[in-house]
């Protein structure tokens, strides 16, 4: 046995490369004070061994080396990791997240863990920028990728996160702008307009007057009006049949309406069935409506009645908050009434609805000023 190099490991035992049969060996001890004969693949050179063994040196010495044979592989780990969410998760977020781990990491799924590097993160991003994926869905799919690392690093499979050190893709600013389709305010009394169906023409008009989500505004109990501050308070949701409560501090909130909506709420009130879920918009059996019944069946129609292109249901919040800040409001009033987490992330998707020339700020300015 030809000895190569040497070195004491934590232990006190000597670290080893020695050369059998024309391929190199490790020689070490593991954290538990076994040996380990380690063989490298024929053809691996001196310095590729010296490396794979200060490598090994460096995870025994933080106590989390685990041998080739026993590292699992990514898409074991992803399975894991998939698995370990699912009670802390919405079952629909956790749908999408199942679904992302098995059907975008086929680079990386009969890969160690230990072996995906940042460069195979970087090479990942840029494949799918080259075969046109949108910068959103790759962001998406980026996001539990770094989940599933960071749980790696968590267990001890790999000492540092290689999602975290890679460059993110960037866009050139206007993909929310693209996917933002927002009413005038003629097109939104064409809507209102079209619909004659009493609970879903309150139910539109009330999307549009409170910038509310689908699911906060399937979830409404009659309860949560407040008559005497013209209040509706939003504090659960409904999303694929199922209830939840929101999902943030911020989310539960109080938003302002104006007169003539709580006028209109009211009687819709008086005409509408009680149930014993006490909802603002029940079906017909009292429970709460199924959302693709009242795009398909309501909401579509109405906007094809009225000659309004199509549009997502969401776009009508996308229309509260644009016509908010054409008005002038001010950006922490709307995050609040919008629920964002912070003005931050307001002004981050709806940044290029504000004007780029306001003659009018600058002449109040100045009067303050100059008098």
């Amino acid at each position: 046995m030809l000895m190569k190099n040497g070195c004491k490991t934590k232990g006190g035992n000597m670290a080893k490369i020695a050369k059998r049969r024309n391929r190199y060996v490790l020689d070490y001890y593991d954290n538990g004070g076994k040996r380990v004969r380690e063989s490298l693949p024929q053809g691996t050179t001196l310095k590729k061994a010296k490396d794979k063994l200060r490598e090994i040196e460096d995870q025994l010495s933080k106590g989390n080396y685990i041998p080739d044979k026993k590292m699992p592989l990514f898409k074991e780990v992803a399975k894991d990791w998939v698995e370990y969410k699912k009670p802390n998760l919405r079952q629909s977020t956790w749908s999408t997240y199942d679904g992302i781990t098995r059907n975008h990491f086929d680079a990386f799924n009969d890969l160690k863990i230990s072996r995906i590097t940042t460069a195979m993160i970087e090479k990942f991003i840029r494949d799918r920028l080259g075969a046109g994926m949108n910068i959103l869905t790759l962001r998406k799919i980026l996001l539990p990728l770094g989940q599933i690392m960071a749980y790696a690093v968590r267990h001890g499979y790999i000492s540092y996160n290689p999602v975290r050190d890679a460059e993110r893709p960037r866009g050139q600013g206007n993909e929310q702008e693209k996917k933002i389709r927002v009413l005038t305010p003629a097109e939104i009394q064409k809507l209102l307009d079209a619909v004659t169906d009493q609970k879903y023409k309150t139910l539109f008009q009330l999307a549009i007057m409170s910038g509310a989500r689908q699911g906060e505004l399937l979830g409404l109990k009659w309860s949560d009006v407040d008559w005497t501050n013209n209040q509706i308070h939003i504090q659960r949701t409904f999303n694929n049949q199922l209830w939840y409560d929101v999902k943030t501090r911020t989310s539960n909130r109080r938003v302002d309406l104006g007169p003539q909506t709580m006028a209109d709420l009211k009687r819709w009130k008086l005409a509408c069935k009680p149930g014993k879920l006490n909802l603002i918009f029940p079906n017909q059996a009292g429970g709460a409506i199924n959302h693709n019944n009242m795009i398909y069946r309501y909401f579509s129609p109405a906007l094809k009645k009225a000659g309004i292109g199509k549009i997502r249901f969401h776009d009508l919040r996308h229309t509260k908050v644009s016509l908010m800040i054409e008005q002038g409001e001010n950006i922490k009033y709307i995050q609040s009434q919008m629920g964002h987490s912070s003005p931050t992330v307001t002004l981050n998707v709806y940044a290029h609805l504000m004007k780029p020339v306001n003659q009018e700020s600058a002449r109040r300015f100045e009067k303050v000023i100059l008098g």
